[in-house]
């Protein structure tokens, strides 16, 4: 994952993307999210891979483990 997702203050406000490209994290989520399949991903951006959609989920997933949440004071 670490030759997948990168982190550099120079792109997207320092935001982890894919490959050093301008395609942060975050999108592949929320196209992901939002109903688009991996294949049409793949298709409407040429410049991505299947193994970048992967690492962007297996990102996410490591995110998760934590040890607790605590609320934010309103």
């Amino acid at each position: 994952m670490t030759d997948r997702i990168t982190i550099d203050p120079a792109i997207c406000h320092g935001k982890p993307c894919i490959r050093g490209l301008r395609y942060p994290v975050e999108n592949i989520l929320e196209w992901l999210a939002g109903g688009m399949s991996v294949d049409e991903i793949l298709s409407d951006y040429e410049d991505l891979e299947r193994e970048d959609i992967l690492a962007a989920l297996s990102y996410a997933a490591r995110l998760t483990h934590i040890k607790r949440l605590e609320p934010l004071a309103a």
